[in-house]
């Protein structure tokens, strides 16, 4: 398995390898990395689908990748998907599966043709005084001098010197303050406790976000829910190639053999329809996904709470336990599922009928939002909100039967614990209704109207409680998480959130598909380069537009008086030499 840039590898089909019609594969879990999974063991591994069982927990496929339409609780999300240009991955493989809805096109050009005739952003990124105007001053990210300086030294320090650190302890506590943090904690869910290695990949790997966190122009979104849009064609390909799908299958433990040179995983123990069941790998390949941030979710309803589930049984994270027991290198489970306080939040779907709150949705995001096209372009965050509400409508209808004329919002509290400004009561405590309550408060409603608006006939609301959403963040060391290919396997790899792959970051979809890939690949010795990450950490021009956009302009007068005395040093200020040239055009120099 080896790194590629640029498009030479991209599209090249690697040759079959020796032996691709007799292995055998099986996967743990049916979320995107074992769909992923599946889909390259066929097209570049050229295994027969046949050969492929999916073993899944669930009745369901996708994961976290969701969109249920209920007969009673109507339609439902736990959350959404951000994604942009540089999913290296996840758009070599879309390239390769049709879409339901366009004739003689992929996924990948369904989903480019939408975001260049319906480009992403958001007018409205962040609200205060209930809806009535913009939390933020433009594009002032209001970072000062030590912030910044702290930001670039937490970019720059070693990953082994950030080990089981937080975020708070490299940070000062007025950055916390900052309009940066707030646009970017909850464009990502940070909070000031999670992994401070974590956030040095995240700067790292999205620096050519910097410039446009604070209106979401750098991302893209898929016409309807993830699971439409993304899981549903997949799944519909990969059954088309024979594919088996296990349903009401939970893996509990898988046996390995280990010596000083090799580990061989040698059966899959699972509980499959009730009853105990071992498989006899005999040397098939194993892929399992480990871990699960959405394991335990629970529902509420209009007139219900969702309760939190912290029951000591979670399937996923069990069997990880167990495989963990066998070997130090199948990584630390505990680290990640032993604080639900500090990993939960809640989130809700909102399905709006009243044509009131319809307009103030316009009015806020100041766009049609029954025209079918982009209206809050991403979240939209309540920054004075007890709760730190953010709520987003993306382009409607988000599910194919929603009914015309009305709407789908998705909205988290990421204080999962803090009273609400309206109801008084946090949202885990909370009904659907006393969640539209909240919603409608800062949306700027009336007492009366609020009453009036959160009948579940207006605004019907299921609240979804995630104990381990955010599992993944929680300070750790790198051999936490297990390689994706450990060292000795010769027949099974970790795939999904909770495997280790360097650089690249977690919470992603392009993070389930990349391990995917570097799983099938390594095992199968696939000849074709995995795209590399992209470099733009490693780009001068990204490097310079994102200290302009920190700096709000101000370029070297913001830098710490060594750095700009070498800096002024190197760019002359005449901008005759290549460096002078590329800080004029970004703004660091005049």
């Amino acid at each position: 398995m080896y790194y590629s840039a640029g498009n030479y590898e991209a599209f090249a089909k690697p040759k079959k390898i020796e032996g691709a019609n007799k292995v055998k594969a099986h996967i743990i879990g049916g979320g995107l990395a074992g769909l992923a999974t599946a889909a390259f063991l066929i097209r570049d591994g050229q295994v027969p689908g046949k050969n492929i069982k999916i073993y899944e927990a669930s009745k369901i496929l996708g994961g976290a990748c969701d969109g249920i339409e209920d007969p009673i609780k109507k339609f439902i999300f736990r959350g959404g998907r951000e994604m942009e240009n540089h999913f290296e991955c996840l758009w070599d493989l879309y390239r390769s599966i049709p879409s339901l809805r366009i004739k003689d096109a992929s996924v990948l050009d369904e989903f480019y043709w939408l975001n260049k005739e319906d480009p992403n952003s958001s007018l409205m990124r962040a609200t205060k005084n209930r809806g009535s105007e913009p939390a933020y001053d433009g594009k002032d990210y209001g970072l000062s001098k030590k912030n910044i300086k702290e930001l670039i030294w937490l970019a720059m320090a070693s990953e082994d010197l950030l080990e089981d650190k937080k975020i708070e302890d490299f940070l000062s506590q007025d950055f916390f303050k900052t309009n940066f943090w707030m646009f970017w904690r909850t464009m990502f869910a940070f909070e000031e406790w999670h992994s401070a290695l974590e956030m040095k990949r995240y700067v790292l790997r999205f620096i050519h976000h910097i410039g446009g966190i604070h209106d979401f122009s750098v991302l893209k979104f898929t016409r309807y829910n993830q699971y439409e849009s993304l899981i549903q064609p997949l799944v519909a390909w990969l059954k088309g190639h024979g594919v088996q799908y296990v349903y009401d299958a939970k893996a509990t433990n898988v046996i390995f053999k280990i010596t000083d040179s090799q580990k061989t995983a040698k059966s899959l123990e699972l509980i499959l329809k009730g009853k105990k069941t071992s498989i006899d790998l005999n040397g098939d390949l194993i892929f399992i996904t480990n871990g699960s941030c959405t394991e335990n979710s629970s529902l509420g309803d209009h007139s219900h709470p969702a309760i939190l589930n912290d029951s000591p049984v979670a399937p996923s994270w069990d069997m990880w336990k167990n495989i963990a027991k066998q070997s130090s290198e199948f990584g630390c489970p505990e680290k990640f599922c032993s604080h639900i306080p500090e990993t939960k939040w809640e989130s809700a779907s909102v399905y709006v009928r009243n044509p009131a709150v319809i307009k103030r949705i316009k009015e806020i995001t100041k766009r049609d939002p029954l025209s079918g096209r982009v209206v809050s372009g991403g979240i939209s965050t309540v920054r004075d909100s007890s709760w730190l509400m953010s709520w987003c409508c993306n382009r409607q209808p988000q599910f194919q039967k929603q009914p015309a004329g009305t709407l789908m919002v998705w909205l988290y509290g990421l204080f999962t614990d803090a009273k609400g400004d309206y109801t008084h009561k946090s949202i885990q405590e909370s009904t659907g209704q006393e969640i539209a309550k909240e919603w409608l408060y800062h949306i700027g409603f009336s007492e009366k109207e609020i009453e009036e608006y959160s009948k579940e006939e207006s605004v019907h609301v299921i609240p979804c409680m995630m104990p381990y959403i955010t599992a993944f963040f929680m300070p750790r060391k790198k051999t936490d998480r297990p390689l994706v290919v450990p060292n000795g396997s010769t027949n099974f790899a970790f795939i999904g959130q909770f495997a280790e792959t360097p650089r690249d970051c977690i919470f992603t979809t392009e993070y389930s598909v990349r391990t995917a890939m570097e799983a099938t690949y390594k095992l199968l010795n696939v000849d074709r380069g995995i795209p590399e990450v992209f470099g733009s950490c490693y780009d001068a021009r990204w490097i310079l537009n994102s200290f302009t956009v920190l700096t709000n302009g101000k370029g070297l007068d913001k830098l710490p008086l060594i750095g700009k005395i070498v800096a002024k040093k190197v760019i002359k200020h005449n901008n005759k030499n290549m460096i002078g040239e590329l800080a004029k055009e970004f703004g660091i120099s005049k």
